[in-house]
C-alpha cells in the first residue's frame, strides 16, 4: 500500500496517530464532560465546543505564519506537541464536583482547553506541510492524492480506539467506585441540586439512582453529589491518557526527523544536490490564492455539518437511540469511534477505486471528487432526517425542563447513527484528504505552511458555527435541525461545481 511513496510518510503518520489518539481520547467525551462537570445547557456546551473547535484551527493559520517566518517548521511543531500535553494535563488533575465556583473551575478548563488548541496550531498544518513537500518531488507527484488519503486513514487508527479508552477509564473508576454508567444521570444530578427538578420526577429519579448504586438510596442530595464527582473523576483520568499519546508522538517524531523535508520553498537543483528559490510569476501567484480562498469558503459549511458528530450527533445518541446492540450495552460516546474506523476501513478501497479510474485515465480532479464529498454529505443527513421523524422535542424529555428520558422502545435503533456515519465518513475521504493535498499542489512553495494554516482556518470558521447545531437540537423539531445541514452541504456542491473548470485549470 506504501509502495512507491517517501519513507518519510509512515512516521509522519505515525506521528501524527499518536496526537490524534490524544485529540479523540479529549473530543469523544468533552461536550459531555462540559455538561456532567459544570451542568451545562446543551447550548452553552456547544458554544463551548464550536469555540474550541474553531479556535483549533484558526490557531493553525498562526501556527504556519510562524513556521513561515521562522523558517523552522520541524521546531514549531515540536513546541506544538509539547504544549498540547501541558494544555490535557490542566484538564486531567481531578477537582471534585459539583465544583465550589463554576466560573473559576470552568476557567481553569477554558484555559486548558485554549492551551491544547494553541498547540495544535503548532504542530496539525506544519506537519500537513511537511508531508505535502515530500510529494513536490517528481517521483512522488502523481502518488499526492493517493499519499495524503494514507496519511489521512494512518493516522485515524489512533483515533478508533480512543473513544474505547475514554469510556473505558471513566466506565472503570464508576464500577471501582460500585456505581452503574447512565448517560441521563448527570443532568438529572444538577437538576436535583440546583432544586429545579419537578416533585413528580422525583421519584423517576429515585429509580434511576437505585439502579446506579445496585441498592435502595436513602438520601437523594449525598448521592447526587457522590455520582457527578466519581463520574467526571473518571473523565479527568480519561484526559491524562492524551498525555501519554503525547509523548509517544514526540519520540516518533524526534527519531525520524531526519527523514522529513524542511518546506521553506526551495528544491534540488540538478545532481549536485544545491538548492535554488522556486519563483512564480505575481499573476499566477494571485490566481493559486483566489483558487485556494475559493474552495476555502466552501468546505466552511461542510465541517459546520460533519463536526456536528462530536455534537448533536452525540446528543442524539445519548438521548434518543437505544445503547445496545442484542446483549451488548454500550455508552454513547462509543459512535466516536465510526468515523475513524471507517475512514481506515473506507481507505484502501477509495485509493483502489481511485487508482484504478487513474488507470483507465477516469479519475475524477481533486476539486471535481471535493464536490462529490459535498453531495454524500447531503445524503448522510437526507437519511438522518427521515429517521428522525416523530421522534418528540428535546424539551420534553430533558430533566431540566421538565420532562423524562425517553425509553428503549420510544428510542430509535442504533444502526441510523451507525449507517449515518459510514456514509459522512465516505463523504469525508472525498473531501478532507483531498483538500489537503489540492493545498499542498496550488499553494505557493513560500507560502506552503500559511496556506494549509488557511485550508485548517476554513475549518475553524465552520467548527465556529457548531454552536447553532447545539441551539437548533435544543429548540426545533429533531429531523429539521438535520435538514439544515442537508441544504448547507447542497449549496456547497452546487458552488463547487460552478468553479470546477477554473479550479482544474489552476490546479495543473
Amino acid at each position: 500500500m506504501f509502495k512507491g511513496h517517501p519513507k518519510g510518510l509512515i512516521p509522519a503518520a505515525l506521528a501524527n496517530m499518536g496526537e490524534r489518539f490524544g485529540f479523540y481520547t479529549m473530543m469523544a467525551i468533552l461536550v459531555l464532560f462540559l455538561q456532567a462537570k459544570f451542568g451545562l445547557s446543551g447550548t452553552h456546551a456547544g458554544i463551548i465546543y464550536g469555540t474550541f473547535y474553531f479556535s483549533i484551527y484558526i490557531l493553525a493559520l498562526a501556527g504556519g505564519i510562524i513556521a513561515d517566518r521562522l523558517k523552522n517548521y520541524k521546531g514549531t511543531i515540536l513546541a506544538g506537541l509539547i504544549l498540547m500535553a501541558s494544555g490535557y494535563l490542566i484538564l486531567a488533575i481531578p477537582t471534585p464536583t459539583p465544583v465550589s465556583s463554576v466560573p473559576v473551575f470552568l476557567t481553569i478548563t477554558i484555559i486548558g482547553l485554549f492551551v491544547i488548541a494553541f498547540g495544535n496550531g503548532l504542530f496539525k498544518g506544519n506537519l500537513q506541510a511537511l508531508v505535502g513537500q515530500m510529494y513536490d518531488n517528481e517521483q512522488y507527484g502523481k502518488l499526492r492524492d493517493s499519499g495524503f488519503s494514507l496519511f489521512y486513514a494512518f493516522i485515524n487508527v489512533g483515533a478508533i480506539f480512543a473513544p474505547f479508552t475514554a469510556v473505558g477509564i471513566r466506565s472503570w473508576w464508576l464500577q471501582k467506585n460500585h456505581f452503574v454508567y447512565d448517560a441521563s444521570l448527570p443532568e438529572q444530578c444538577h437538576t436535583f441540586l440546583n432544586g429545579s427538578m419537578s416533585p413528580n420526577l422525583v421519584t423517576n429519579f429515585q429509580a434511576y439512582a437505585d439502579k446506579a448504586a445496585g441498592m435502595p438510596v436513602s438520601d437523594l442530595s449525598v448521592f447526587a453529589k457522590e455520582y457527578l464527582n466519581v463520574f467526571n473523576t473518571g473523565f479527568h483520568y480519561a484526559f491524562g491518557i492524551a498525555i501519554i499519546a503525547m509523548a509517544i508522538s514526540f519520540v516518533i517524531y524526534v527519531m525520524n526527523k531526519k527523514n522529513f523535508p524542511n518546506p521553506k520553498g526551495v528544491k534540488k537543483s540538478g545532481s549536485t544536490g544545491t538548492t535554488e528559490e522556486i519563483r512564480m510569476e505575481a499573476a499566477e501567484v494571485k490566481q493559486r490564492l483566489y483558487a485556494l480562498f475559493a474552495v476555502f469558503a466552501v468546505v466552511i459549511f461542510f465541517w459546520f455539518s460533519f463536526h456536528q458528530n462530536g455534537l448533536t450527533l452525540t446528543f442524539f445518541a445519548r438521548d434518543y437511540t437505544v445503547l445496545k446492540i442484542g446483549s451488548w450495552s454500550f455508552s454513547a460516546e462509543i459512535f466516536q469511534s465510526m468515523n475513524p474506523f471507517f475512514v481506515v476501513f473506507l481507505t484502501p478501497v477509495i485509493v483502489g477505486l481511485f487508482g484504478w479510474l487513474r488507470s483507465k485515465n477516469m479519475e475524477p480532479s481533486t476539486p471535481k471528487k471535493i464536490a462529490i464529498g459535498m453531495g454524500i454529505t447531503a445524503l448522510g443527513f437526507i437519511v438522518m432526517v427521515f429517521g428522525s421523524f416523530g421522534l418528540p422535542l428535546f424539551e420534553s424529555i430533558s430533566s431540566a425542563s421538565g420532562g423524562a428520558p425517553l425509553e428503549d422502545a420510544q428510542r430509535v435503533t442504533p444502526f441510523l447513527l451507525l449507517g449515518t456515519y459510514f456514509i459522512l465518513t465516505v463523504a469525508e475521504l472525498f473531501i478532507s484528504p483531498m483538500g489537503i493535498s489540492f493545498v499542498s499542489k496550488v499553494a505557493p512553495p513560500h507560502l506552503q505552511g500559511l496556506m494549509q494554516g488557511g485550508w485548517l482556518g476554513a475549518t475553524a470558521l465552520g467548527n465556529g458555527l457548531l454552536f447553532i447545531g447545539a441551539v437548533l437540537y435544543e429548540n426545533i423539531p429533531i429531523w429539521m435541525t438535520w435538514s439544515i445541514f442537508v441544504v448547507a452541504t447542497i449549496i456547497s456542491m452546487s458552488t463547487i461545481l460552478f468553479m470546477m473548470k477554473w479550479l482544474e485549470r489552476v490546479a495543473k
